[in-house]
């Protein structure tokens, strides 16, 4: 069974810096990455990486953002630096299953960029 565990989201200022964990189990994971939904708006990605670290960006965060991995811990990092009001949005933890191409969806964590 597929579990996902996000961590790490809450309030900062504009030009700060929030780093979100996503721990998965219960399969091996292809694609894992972060998608991010702001009220009002439709889910839209933020960022992919694969097993061989290959990544992806939403124009809208690159350069500002990371994204990183752990495949020994099953982890999925998200650093955001140099955050923007823009940015506020439930952030989501997205895996795929390697053998099925199954994916699921994390519970989702808020962040919030306000002065």
């Amino acid at each position: 069974q597929v579990q996902l565990v996000e961590s790490g989201g809450g309030l900062v200022q504009p030009g700060g810096s929030l780093r979100l964990s996503c721990a998965a189990s219960g399969s091996i994971f292809t694609i894992m990455g972060w998608y991010r939904q702001a009220p009002g708006k439709q889910r839209e990605l933020v960022a992919t990486i694969t097993r061989g670290a290959n990544t992806n960006y939403a124009d809208s965060v690159k350069g500002r953002f990371t994204i990183s991995r752990d495949n020994a811990k099953m982890m999925v990092y998200l650093q955001m630096d140099s955050l923007k009001p823009e940015d506020t949005a439930v952030y989501y933890c997205k895996v795929t299953v390697s053998w099925n191409m199954r994916s699921y969806w994390g519970q989702g964590t808020q962040v919030t960029v306000s002065s």
